[in-house]
């Protein structure tokens, strides 16, 4: 097993930096169409002989040092009772929208072996076959609720923050639910083998900080503290368009802190005092210059994350689809090659 990511992750000296992308298996690979154009999104994400092997194609063909499971943040939320469908043109649609009491007291916990048992199976499909860690992942409550306040995405959230400032107690209230969903969920995957789990707070960045603080940040806390109260693997957090707000993000007890590329990685590791490791975080429409420009940006961010206590190299959010594949080579193949830790 190589286990640089791992390592990596709790600030230990790797002969490299480890590289994998959010959203590697993905729609710019060729060979995940291939699979993509025998199923719909969620009887892929529920089918664990294909969603092991899409996860493990960005694998072998970019020589990433992870892979992350293939799923979905909302499968756990499907399985709380909600309608979920996927259109290619809209995103993920959640039908009748949480909104007042009645609906949130609807919400059922989930029992993930019975529930979600593709999640594990494929899992245990991918641990046997890998030879990098897995990374499981989950939803973080905040930007799960924001998918079931709006029914699906949305520019000003609107209805989220009606709800948060008119009926913060009710909002509370299915926070509440959503982190012993995902507490639950996060466990299933650990037990079933993965070696670190990320969470994804996808929204986090439109709240401001006092909103973060009250809102969000205490039900991360929550979950990651539940997770480390049981198992001893590495807790990644990703706070997107987050990076104002690190000091209050690093008080979620997350070994690692993802970044997207808005701020240096110089100045995250001072704004955390050098005592998490930190990923990310190159733009991802990096990947549409040419390969000396991508080369250079590398090389610009591994020495810039020199100072911080560890440093797995990332995008700073998924890569897009229409990323040419040669390019996402070269970068993993840059930042492999440009420096030891």
């Amino acid at each position: 097993m190589n286990d640089t990511f791992l390592k990596a992750c709790r600030g230990e000296k790797t002969a490299y930096t480890p590289v994998w992308i959010m959203r590697q298996a993905g729609r710019y690979l060729p060979e995940y169409q291939k699979v993509r154009g025998k199923v719909d999104f969620l009887t892929l994400c529920k089918t664990p002989e294909l969603a092991a092997e899409v996860t493990i194609q960005p694998v072998e063909i970019l020589k990433v040092d992870a892979a992350i499971l293939f799923s979905d943040i909302l499968i756990p939320v499907e399985s709380m009772g909600m309608k979920l469908e996927f259109s290619e043109n809209k995103g993920p649609i959640l039908y009748d929208p949480i909104r007042d009491e009645i609906d949130v007291l609807k919400l059922k916990n989930i029992k993930p072996e019975e529930d979600v048992p593709f999640v594990a199976e494929a899992i245990k499909i991918l641990t046997r076959e890998l030879k990098v860690p897995l990374i499981g992942f989950s939803g973080a409550p905040f930007t799960l609720a924001t998918y079931m306040i709006e029914g699906g995405s949305s520019k000003n959230y609107i209805n989220t923050k009606r709800m948060m400032y008119q009926t913060p107690e009710l909002f509370n209230n299915l926070m509440a639910k959503i982190t012993d969903v995902v507490i639950n969920y996060l466990h299933s995957q650990i037990s079933a083998g993965v070696q670190a789990v990320q969470i994804f707070d996808s929204w986090a960045g439109i709240l401001s900080p006092v909103d973060f603080q009250g809102f969000a940040l205490p039900y991360v806390k929550k979950i990651i503290s539940a997770l480390k109260s049981k198992y001893d693997i590495p807790v990644i957090y990703f706070a997107f368009n987050g990076s104002t707000m690190l000091k209050l993000v690093k008080q979620s007890g997350a070994d690692v802190l993802g970044l997207d590329w808005r701020i240096d990685i110089a100045d995250a590791a001072d704004a955390v005092n050098r005592e998490v490791s930190l990923q990310g975080n190159l733009d991802p429409c990096t990947l549409f210059g040419t390969k000396d420009l991508i080369k250079a940006r590398v090389a610009n961010i591994l020495n810039s994350a020199k100072g911080a206590k560890g440093h797995i190299f990332n995008l700073g959010h998924g890569i897009l689809p229409e990323t040419p594949v040669e390019n996402a080579i070269a970068m993993v193949e840059a930042v492999h090659a440009l420096i030891a830790r």
